[in-house]
């Protein structure tokens, strides 16, 4: 799974990496956890690309109440596009949801210890899916979930899952909303190369969703040389 994350970035530089025509500001994050309005990337077609702030947990259009968000953070790459929660997000509305990395909690002697996972250089792009909700009183509610997939060589001694971060060159096709090809779209829900990907581990002050600021994502020593 992937239930926090950072993003200690600007709007601007959101735009300008990704490409965006528009992004709506928002504060540098270090430790996101669900229920969070975070910024994610959709294709607006005859726009293009653009940022949107959005909740974080899917609450599929179905839905009685926004309380299955909760429940709802993580999509599994390989039943995204069977169960009834997601299917629908997956054949048709789709997006990025960008971040300066990820923690994750490996289990040593009983215990977590988190770890922080982040590109060497740049950011990441998670694959994402969206959703709108419509409440009695006529508000929309968007939301959105992050997909996970097992994972690559620098995840394996830390968790048996890890988000599926999508590859620049495969932006568009995972974007575009007129793209319903379900086998080919199915492909792209892989683990990552390792390649240029690095892990650490971090203070577990950030088990608390309080926590904030930079030092969350400061290396600490563990006492077996991590």
């Amino acid at each position: 799974m992937c239930g926090r994350y950072a993003l200690n970035t600007t709007a601007t530089e959101l735009i300008e990496h990704f490409q965006l025509l528009s992004c709506p500001e928002f504060g540098l994050r270090y430790n996101i956890a669900p229920a969070s309005q975070i910024p994610v990337i959709r294709f607006k077609p005859d726009t293009g690309r653009v940022g949107q702030l959005v909740k974080w947990g899917l609450v599929p259009s179905w839905a009685k109440d926004p309380s299955i968000g909760a429940k709802l953070n993580n999509a599994r790459g390989e039943t995204v596009s069977e169960k009834p929660s997601f299917k629908t997000s997956f054949a048709r509305h789709r997006c990025l949801i960008p971040a300066s990395g990820f923690y994750e909690w490996q289990t040593v002697a009983g215990k977590k210890r988190p770890y922080y996972i982040h590109p060497t250089d740049g950011m990441f792009a998670f694959a994402g899916l969206l959703a709108a909700w419509k409440a009695p009183g006529g508000e929309t509610l968007v939301t959105t979930c992050i997909i996970t997939t097992t994972p690559n060589e620098v995840m394996v001694p830390i968790h048996d899952r890890m988000p599926v971060i999508l590859e620049a060159e495969e932006y568009d096709a995972w974007l575009d909303p007129g793209n319903q090809d379900i086998e080919a779209l199915k492909l792209l829900l892989r683990p990552c190369s390792a390649e240029g990907m690095t892990a650490y581990p971090v203070s577990s002050a950030i088990n608390s969703g309080r926590v904030e600021g930079p030092e969350c994502v400061q290396h600490v020593e563990t006492g077996d040389g991590s």
